[in-house]
């Protein structure tokens, strides 16, 4: 039926266009934002996923930070123990000389004023070992904890070492160098001599496991890192935009458009062409 009133071929070619116009805007969204879901309303189940992901991603910033932070803790601390160990090297060099009974006393004395001087740079070197108010070798040293996942639940630590000299025999330190110990005579400085060697072979094996540590951190930093490039990479493919297929669908839409805006002027010709039958 012709009809004056109702014109059927126009009230078509205006719904397609409005479709065609619809995804014009969808592909200029897309291009423009360079994703394909770039809300809830795009795709509800993506956008989920996606978001999920995007905040484990900054979590895993979080255990990065704690976990270089851990690390920084032990590279201080490895420093400062390195510093003792020189220390107690040189100290056992005085601490042998001065078990030679052919030096003089002034010699001796000279031989104990350098070593205790050595002796006491150990606790300087060991209290000055603090990385953001954390050590591993100081005398307030506690173990430290570092985050290893995003949920918290999971922690990579590193034990404490001591290397301080302490004021007893009885004590957790490895450097068994007392704060009293002298070589003013033959028999303190073979004493000193024999604490000296357990000294650098236990702090040796502090250093050891303090190195272990570090190491373990800087793998569970890049393995973070690895991590955390694979979730970008994940939510990337499942929200980011193809822009050459983009741009293809950009130029066919814009055909599309072009052709429906023809369409729709042709079907509003309709009631003009029915004046002809009145002629």
């Amino acid at each position: 039926m012709t009809s004056i009133n109702t014109n059927y071929a126009a009230m078509l070619a205006a719904q397609n266009l409005n479709r065609t116009t619809a995804v014009l805007g969808e592909v200029q969204t897309r291009i423009s934002t360079g994703l394909k879901v770039s809300s809830a309303k795009d795709n509800g189940a993506i956008y989920g996923i996606a978001l999920r992901q995007q905040a484990t991603s900054q979590s895993l910033n979080a255990v990065r930070e704690s976990l270089q932070r851990a690390q920084s803790v032990t590279d201080v601390s490895l420093a400062a123990g390195e510093t003792i160990t020189d220390l107690l090297v040189q100290m056992k060099e005085k601490a042998l000389a001065a078990i030679d009974t052919t030096i003089g006393a002034n010699e001796r004395a000279i031989l104990n004023t350098d070593f205790v001087s050595l002796r006491r740079q150990i606790n300087t070197a060991a209290n000055n070992s603090g990385f953001n108010g954390a050590s591993l070798i100081s005398t307030t040293a506690t173990a430290i904890r570092a985050l290893a996942d995003d949920t918290g639940g999971s922690t990579i630590s590193v034990g404490r070492q001591w290397l301080f000299t302490p004021t007893a025999a009885a004590t957790d330190s490895n450097v068994r160098v007392r704060t009293t110990s002298t070589i003013g005579s033959v028999v303190a400085a073979s004493a000193s001599l024999s604490l000296v060697n357990e000294s650098i072979q236990r702090v040796a094996i502090a250093l050891a496991a303090i190195g272990t540590g570090s190491k373990a951190l800087l793998n569970h930093t890049n393995f973070i890192n690895k991590l955390q490039d694979a979730v970008d990479a994940g939510v990337g493919n499942i929200i980011d935009a193809d822009m050459a297929k983009e741009a293809s669908r950009l130029q066919a839409t814009q055909a599309k458009q072009q052709l429906g805006f023809q369409a729709l002027a042709i079907a509003n010709q309709g009631p003009s062409n029915l004046l002809g039958l009145f002629r």
